[in-house]
């Protein structure tokens, strides 16, 4: 996924609300910009950092600016959590995940099982539908693993849930991690952070649900998958 124009620099210096940033730009101008990621960003957040914006000057939006990029000092993390899907997406399509090489059909955002919308859906003549869900992860935990959640979700939890009836009605599921930033070895589920969603991402790869961790290299220009991470669901006492 390449960024349509070029991205702009400065520094961060707060995230509030949510939503919200505060950003000094390169020129000295202080700009507050959206950002788009509704978790806690624990480690991604750190004032003083540098940080990638894209600009979109359009009078329908409240921000014309929107955070993108942050540098962690070992490279750069995503945290515009809309692009994951579209780089897995262009991943696959490019046969960089073989767990998901050989079907004739991508298909995104389309509904199932009730209220629900899968992120990619992938179909071929001669195989069972296969559903992949994709969650953005940007928490570098202390024992130096990437892990997800970085806060409570009751939504990441529903949809495992939705996959694990995928799997019970003879379809294949996919959980697929999108390791957004350069560092840690490896990904495991954030149990001390959601300790249900930790059983309950075990309860679903036992469930027949296929659970995959994939980095993307992270550059000022563009996105896109490079390789397979290590995935280890122990719990914390077992490890």
């Amino acid at each position: 996924m390449e960024f349509p124009a070029p991205l702009i620099a400065g520094r961060l210096l707060r995230r509030y609300q949510r939503f919200l940033a505060d950003v000094q730009l390169d020129s000295g101008e202080t700009v507050t910009v959206h950002c788009p990621n509704s978790g806690s960003m624990a480690t991604c957040k750190t004032p003083g950092q540098r940080v990638l914006l894209s600009h979109r000057p359009d009078p329908k939006r409240k921000l014309a600016y929107t955070w993108e990029l942050y540098d962690s000092g070992s490279g750069w993390v995503c945290v515009n959590t809309q692009h994951p899907n579209a780089v897995v997406a262009e991943g696959i399509a490019a046969d960089r995940i073989p767990e998901l090489a050989g079907y004739t059909q991508l298909r995104r955002e389309v509904k199932y099982g009730g209220d629900s919308r899968i992120d990619i859906l992938l179909k071929a003549p001669d195989r069972p539908a296969c559903y992949v869900e994709v969650k953005n992860c940007t928490l570098l935990a202390a024992d130096g693993r990437i892990r997800f959640p970085d806060a409570v979700t009751a939504r990441g939890l529903k949809h495992l849930h939705a996959l694990m009836e995928v799997v019970r009605q003879g379809q294949r599921a996919v959980m697929c991690f999108f390791i957004g930033r350069p560092d840690g070895r490896g990904f495991g589920p954030a149990d001390q952070v959601d300790p249900a969603y930790g059983e309950g991402l075990r309860t679903a790869a036992a469930a027949g649900v296929e659970i995959l961790a994939y980095r993307a290299h992270i550059s000022p220009g563009k996105i896109e998958l490079i390789d397979a991470v290590d995935v280890d669901l122990r719990r914390p006492d077992e490890v």
